[in-house]
């Protein structure tokens, strides 16, 4: 029996349950899954528990040829929880001939739920309304509707559809920039592809998911922000430095735009020192887009999937599409 070792997950309620139902799940694939969370996470630790495993669900911690060298001589595959690589060091992992996988469009409806919620926040000036009323002013902040508005969406890929599907009952304009443009998914949904600063010009809510990488880091810029509309918003749920922070700071601190909601940051935790606490057109949570029951279990379960793929050569083109190298 292969056996997989699982280090996400905190010692609660909800992640004891969650692995519990993902130990189940892996032994009726004939998996031997063991939950061993990193409370606190070492490389020790972490070493310890995936080198005499065959493969490993990890978290966000770093891994490269320290942790590599010292696991692979039976560990032959990784599966992140979550879509980034942004710590894995796939060079590395090739080297050591580790295969690397992601949860790919598992957690996608809690993040694209979740980026309309910060949306339709912005717009109502919710947090607006919700201060004043704690603080006795009763003043009624007159905010925009979403239904009939343009939304344009940054990034056409899991996240970026079920976005736009969202949408369909609020008879909005759909904008959507991506890199590849699937066809058939636009035309269902009816989304019309522009190129990055048309979706800047036209929009009045702008949504961010895109992946990080060379490419898209610090794609959301001063130039391009500048293009938006006075009361237009932008809420980024992908990848803090997709965003040029300095850029973003200083059109909410001048008003060039009407809010921001970022569930991301360059840095996290945020600082506290941070710039973006002293303003009052934002709103921010610390990274809990895809922090849902639903989501979670998904992930799970997916992560089980490319496991019990990988071992049995029974590879979907899903599960295929996971491996980097």
């Amino acid at each position: 029996m292969k056996k997989m070792a699982a280090l996400f997950g905190r010692r609660n309620e909800l992640y004891t349950m969650l692995n519990e139902k993902a130990k189940a799940y892996a032994a009726e694939k004939g998996i031997d899954y063991e939950w061993i969370p990193m409370d606190p996470y070492t490389v020790e630790d972490c070493v310890a528990a995936l080198k005499d495993a065959d493969c490993g669900l990890i978290d966000v911690e770093r891994y490269d040829k320290e942790i590599f060298s010292q696991i692979c001589e039976r560990n032959k595959l990784l599966i992140r929880f979550g879509v980034g690589f942004d710590a894995v060091n796939l060079a590395d992992a090739a080297k050591y001939g580790i295969r690397i996988a992601r949860t790919q469009g598992a957690n996608a409806s809690g993040v694209a739920e979740y980026a309309l919620l910060l949306i339709m926040t912005l717009r109502r000036k919710l947090m607006l309304g919700i201060k004043g009323v704690q603080t006795g002013n009763w003043a009624k902040e007159i905010g925009n509707e979403t239904i009939g508005a343009t939304v344009g969406i940054l990034g056409f890929g899991a996240v970026g559809k079920i976005f736009a599907r969202l949408l369909k009952g609020f008879g909005c304009r759909i904008l959507a920039y991506d890199t590849y443009h699937d066809e058939a998914a636009a035309k269902e949904l009816g989304v019309e592809f522009v190129d990055a600063d048309t979706i800047f010009k036209e929009s009045d809510s702008i949504t961010v998911h895109l992946a990080l990488n060379e490419a898209t880091k610090g794609f959301v810029n001063a130039e391009r922000l500048s293009m938006m509309k006075p009361d237009a918003v932008i809420v980024n749920t992908s990848r803090g430095p997709v965003i040029d922070d300095a850029a973003l700071i200083a059109a909410l601190k001048e008003h060039k735009i009407a809010g921001a909601g970022l569930d991301v940051f360059t840095q996290e935790p945020l600082p506290l020192d941070s710039e973006y606490l002293t303003l009052d057109n934002i709103i921010y949570s610390p990274h809990v887009a895809s922090s849902t029951i639903q989501s979670l279990w998904g992930i799970y379960k997916m992560a089980v999937d490319i496991a019990d793929g990988f071992f049995t050569g029974n590879e979907t083109d899903q599960i295929r599409r996971c491996y980097l190298n």
